[in-house]
């Protein structure tokens, strides 16, 4: 089911269109989608495949010529009657560079408790801190059997913040918390 989306696109300049979509595993679409996106004379600008569950979540960006992405949106009506297939797309733009922001990785892992997470999420959001990336999964412990939870989040610090004083506030929250934690630079 396609957007609605204000994009000023001029017919010839690159446009983007982001595809979405949510089914079961034994289900996935990722081939059929990337397939479209060549067949239509798009390129793929970015993907995110995660499982969740029994199912699978499919995100991704095709970038080409507006009349490209059109021949695209009309295959994807196509797939989109599928009603084991979720499907949502809209005509969006590139990502605008974020030079401003610094991006750390947050690794966490603890014994599983109610709202971990969403302290996580709080402390950053308070001190203007975005989440660019997340995944969060609850396990067992192979020796103990004990419940665990272990998050992966990447963020974006803004550059005037002073990494020591965050990196300080932010550990000892974990320890409040009785949370194991790394917070470091990206190395890429």
């Amino acid at each position: 089911m396609p957007l609605n989306r204000n994009t000023s696109q001029r017919p010839g300049s690159e446009s983007h269109l982001l595809i979405q979509t949510l089914c079961s595993v034994r289900q996935s679409p990722l081939l059929q989608l990337t397939q479209r996106i060549a067949d239509s004379g798009c390129n793929l600008a970015d993907a995110r495949v995660s499982t969740v569950g029994d199912d699978v979540s499919v995100v991704l960006l095709a970038q080409g010529s507006w009349d490209a992405l059109a021949k695209l949106e009309t295959g994807l009506g196509k797939l989109a009657r599928d009603p084991a297939l979720h499907l949502v797309h809209y005509r969006t733009g590139p990502r605008s560079m974020q030079t401003h922001l610094l991006p750390y990785v947050v690794e966490v892992i603890a014994a599983d408790r109610n709202a971990l997470l969403v302290e996580v999420i709080d402390f950053f959001s308070r001190r203007g801190i975005s989440i660019e990336q997340l995944s969060s999964m609850r396990y067992q412990a192979i020796q103990t059997g004990a419940d665990m939870f272990q998050a992966q989040i990447t963020i974006g610090i803004p550059a005037d913040t002073h990494i020591a004083a965050l990196r300080d506030d932010f550990l000892e929250l974990c320890d409040s918390l009785n949370l194991d934690a790394i917070m470091d630079p990206v190395k890429f």
